[in-house]
This record gives C-alpha cells, sequence and structure tokens, in this order.
C-alpha cells in the first residue's frame, strides 16, 4: 500500500477508532480497518414497511430515528409525489438509494410486442422517477416464466427489452438492478452473472436478494458467484423446512457465512430489509438485528 493511501485509511480508522493517527500501528491498522469496513454495510428498509396512517415526512423521520440510514422508495412517477418523496427525506436527513419497481404486472418477457412495448416504457418511466427521488438504482424483475412463457424465450426477450432501456439509465445515470425472486427464472447464481454479463452495461447490476434462494439454494454461495455484480442486497429470513419467512436471524439462513461472502466480494453498500411493517418498537429491532448481522454475529 502506498504511504498516502496508508496515512488517508489510518486517519479514517483512528477516527473510527478515537485514537491520534500517530498511534496506529501496523498491527491496530489491521485490526481496526475490518470494524471500520464492516461499518461501511448500511441498513435500509422498504418504505411500505413503516406505519401507513403516518405521513411520508414522519415515515421518513420514523425510519431515521429507528435506526436506518435509507429506504427503498415505491415506484413514483408522477412528479408531484416524487418531490414529495424527495424533499421528505432530505428533511428527514435520510437517503432514497433505491426504488423497488419490480416487473411482474406486464413483464418484458411478454409474447405480444404490444406488452412488451409497454413494459419497456413503464421501466423508462420508474427510471425517471427514481432520478427525481435522488435514487441511485431501480429494482427489476427482469422476466416471468410460467406455462405460457417458454424458459428460452424469456430469457431472450427480457434482454432485448433491457438492452432498449440500457439508454435512458445511462442518460440519467440510475441503475439498472435486476433481482433474483419466485419467477422461475435465472436460477442458479451461474446462471444469473451470465445474464448480467451478456448485457455489457455498467447500468446493469444484480440486486441479490438473501431468502429468495434459500429454497433451493445457499445465499453464501451465490453471493460468491455474484461477487462485483451485486448492487444492493435485500435481506429478509426463510425457514427451509417449513417453508415459512421469518424475521432475521430465525430462518434457515447461516447470516454469519453471508456476512463473510460479503466481505469475501468487497460489498459495501446498502443492506434493504424487506419485511412486514410494523410500529417504532418492531422496527428497532429490525434495525438491531441487522446491525448483529453486519458485525458478523
Amino acid at each position: 500500500m502506498k504511504r498516502r493511501e496508508f496515512l488517508g485509511r489510518a486517519a479514517k480508522i483512528a477516527l473510527a477508532a478515537g485514537l491520534s493517527p500517530s498511534l496506529i500501528t501496523s498491527e491496530t491498522f489491521a485490526k481496526e480497518e475490518s470494524s471500520v469496513s464492516k461499518s461501511e454495510l448500511k441498513k435500509a428498509l422498504v418504505f411500505g414497511m413503516l406505519p401507513g396512517n403516518l405521513s411520508t415526512e414522519d415515515r421518513m423521520k420514523l425510519a431515521r430515528d429507528c435506526g436506518f440510514d435509507g429506504v427503498e422508495a415505491p415506484p413514483l412517477t408522477d412528479p408531484k409525489e416524487t418531490e414529495a418523496m424527495r424533499l421528505a427525506a432530505e428533511k428527514a436527513g435520510i437517503e432514497i438509494h433505491s426504488v423497488i419497481y419490480g416487473g411482474w404486472g406486464k413483464p418484458l418477457s411478454a409474447a405480444d410486442e404490444k406488452t412488451q412495448d409497454e413494459a419497456v416504457q413503464a421501466a423508462k418511466e420508474g427510471l425517471k422517477g427514481a432520478k427525481e427521488m435522488g435514487a441511485a438504482c431501480l429494482l427489476l424483475v427482469p422476466a416471468v416464466v410460467n406455462e405460457h412463457t417458454r424458459y428460452e424465450d424469456a430469457y431472450h426477450r427480457s434482454q432485448k427489452n433491457i438492452r432498449r432501456i440500457i439508454p435512458t439509465a445511462k442518460d440519467l445515470n440510475v441503475t439498472i438492478a435486476i433481482e433474483n425472486v419466485w419467477n422461475n427464472f435465472l436460477l442458479s447464481p451461474m446462471e444469473f452473472a451470465r445474464y448480467v454479463d451478456e448485457l455489457d452495461s455498467p447500468f446493469v447490476r444484480a440486486y441479490f436478494d438473501v431468502g429468495n434462494v434459500v429454497a433451493f439454494g445457499w445465499p453464501q454461495d451465490w453471493i460468491r458467484t455474484l461477487g462485483k455484480r451485486i448492487y444492493r442486497v435485500h435481506v429478509k429470513d426463510f425457514k427451509k423446512d417449513t417453508r415459512e419467512w421469518k424475521n432475521l436471524r430465525e430462518g434457515s439462513v447461516d447470516w454469519i457465512e453471508v456476512r463473510k461472502a460479503l466481505d469475501e466480494v468487497g460489498y459495501k453498500g446498502y443492506l434493504t430489509a424487506e419485511l412486514p411493517g410494523g410500529d417504532a418498537a418492531y422496527l428497532k429491532d429490525v434495525a438491531i438485528r441487522m446491525d448483529k448481522i453486519i458485525a458478523g454475529e
């Protein structure tokens, strides 16, 4: 490591550890850097988890007061609504880091071209809404495989249509983050990685959902395979034997291994809880559970 880089990082470590930079030895550097690195993971929650009987401003304040750094906003496109959401977040001092757009209703993999065109246009509008709210990415469900849509067709149609959306993402500087969901599609980490690579754009990345793969795989394996492709991470827990969604750290996810895997691939972004909603006490508990995950407990 170059001296300038060492000194810069040592100063950061000293600040976090409450020490003078001059007292940072190489051993202290190695020990403390790990804890500083872990603190770079940020906690967020899906906006819909916040009580719906509160105003947008109060929901944002509650998220901040419960210990979250960011929220994942709903897919708004009306300029008045996007501005109100952005201003509420700014006033509360919390970041809208992503938009949970989806893509189920009119999938990019639809058989008829009219539906495909509508899906493309809707995704472009979603990107514009994300930009207006200050979000860095748009969560996209790329395709749906069912009795009417073959897997191969879904693969090629969705890629074709995502390529139509990429120029808008580039113009707006908003990343398209493709999520693994229960849509009978991208059923292995190797395929997910290949799918993203084939789109060959810095504006198309992976939105990895930890809980969504537990029924048929291991999240830590997916993380290590997807690696630097991961742009955002959803956290929820799933009990494999009873096939039930659980609160964080109460299901089958090996969170210690997940945390190790995130470190190994160098992930430093948001962990976003996607769980049922609740009151302040419940949300504070979710934040505490996330702190334990981040700490590797």
